[in-house]
C-alpha cells in the first residue's frame, strides 16, 4: 500500500469537497463550523405558498449538503491527522490493520470492516 497515493487522494478530495463547501455555505470562524448559505429572502406577503415552499425546501437541501460534506471533510482531516502522527491505516476500534482494499476505496476509513458500523456516524476519533 502506497501511502503518497492515498495521501494524494485524500488531498485532493479535501480540496474539492472544501471547493463543494464554498459553494453552498459560509465558514464561520468564531465557531470553526460551516453553515449553509441563506436563500434570497421571500416576500411572504406576496410570494404565493408554493414559491415560499420552494425557497424553505432549497434552503433545507443546502444545509443538509453541507452538513455532509463537512462530516466528509472531518473525515478527510481525521485521516490526514492519523498520517502525520504515524497511526494511519489501523482501526481506531482495535489497533489491527485496515484492509487494504477499503483504503483503496474509502482512504479516510478509520475502522476495518469488522468495526465499520461500531462508531457513530460521522463520529471519528484520532
Amino acid at each position: 500500500m502506497d501511502l503518497n497515493t492515498l495521501k494524494n487522494k485524500l488531498t485532493l478530495e479535501k480540496e474539492l469537497v472544501e471547493k463543494e463547501l464554498a459553494t453552498l455555505g459560509i465558514f464561520d470562524k468564531s465557531k470553526k463550523d460551516w453553515g449553509a448559505a441563506s436563500t434570497p429572502a421571500v416576500d411572504a406577503d406576496r410570494a404565493d405558498e408554493n414559491t415560499a415552499a420552494d425557497f424553505e425546501e432549497d434552503y433545507a437541501e443546502k444545509v443538509a449538503s453541507v452538513e455532509e460534506l463537512e462530516f466528509r471533510l472531518n473525515d478527510i482531516k481525521a485521516a490526514l491527522e492519523r498520517m502525520e502522527k504515524g497511526s494511519y491505516g489501523k482501526c481506531v476500534i482495535c489497533g489491527e490493520s485496515i484492509e487494504e482494499d477499503r483504503l483503496l476505496a474509502n482512504p479516510a476509513a478509520p475502522t476495518c470492516v469488522a468495526h465499520r458500523e461500531e462508531l457513530k456516524p460521522h463520529h471519528i476519533t484520532n
